[in-house]
């Protein structure tokens, strides 16, 4: 594994503390300690559970795609997922921003990005992993 994929896989890894932080915020939401309607509570859950799942999932894929047949665009595309980990999230968040919002403002629109950058990613990790396991002796 190169010195980069460690250090940055290290950084990500980090996140999952802040993210379990997080879920102090979410708690307080739950239990009525910060104000908020049901569709902040709703979106904060999605957001929350989506940056856990999809950071692990970001690490697991760079994990694979660390093969040196894997092909050099298999990885860049592969770090998507991370990207992914990021849009997703903030958009949740940030879309039920302010005082009893009635519907989800612009920043939806990072939920969407965010599930491209998903799906480009992961077609694209799985793509890499079959040339790489194709080109292996």
């Amino acid at each position: 594994m190169s010195a980069a994929t460690l250090i940055t896989s290290g950084a990500v890894l980090l996140t999952v503390v802040g993210i379990a932080y997080g879920g102090t915020f979410l708690l307080r939401v739950v239990n009525g300690a910060v104000p908020a309607n049901e569709l902040q509570r709703t979106h904060f859950r999605a957001g929350h559970a989506h940056a856990g799942v999809l950071v692990i999932l970001g690490l697991v894929v760079r994990l694979l795609l660390d093969q040196p047949t894997v092909p050099d665009w298999g990885r860049l595309l592969g770090d998507l997922v991370l990207l992914s980990a990021i849009l997703m999230p903030a958009g949740f968040f940030l879309s039920v921003i302010g005082r009893e919002p009635r519907s989800p403002n612009r920043f939806r629109v990072l939920i969407q990005c965010g599930a491209a950058s998903l799906v480009v990613g992961l077609v694209s990790a799985g793509a890499a992993l079959i040339v790489g396991g194709l080109a292996m002796p």
